[in-house]
């Protein structure tokens, strides 16, 4: 089961009791900060969950799936 962000806007909205528009906005800030946070090159650390980074992956060589081709 995927956790979308709908889910999340409606458990805030029924654990705070914040109005749902309210919980929308909430959440979408939110995320845009972590989304901020990480662009700028820092790490996300949320006491308790996890920390989140990003990484740099080596390129990889694409292919065409259906034929096999690069």
């Amino acid at each position: 089961m995927a956790l979308t962000k709908d889910d999340i806007v409606e458990v805030v909205y029924e654990v705070t009791g914040i109005p749902k528009n309210q919980s929308v906005e909430l959440v979408e800030t939110l995320l845009e900060l972590i989304k901020k946070t990480l662009e700028s090159g820092e790490d996300v650390l949320v006491s308790g969950f996890g920390k989140f980074r990003v990484r740099e992956k080596k390129e990889r060589r694409g292919r065409n799936p259906a034929t096999g081709t690069p």
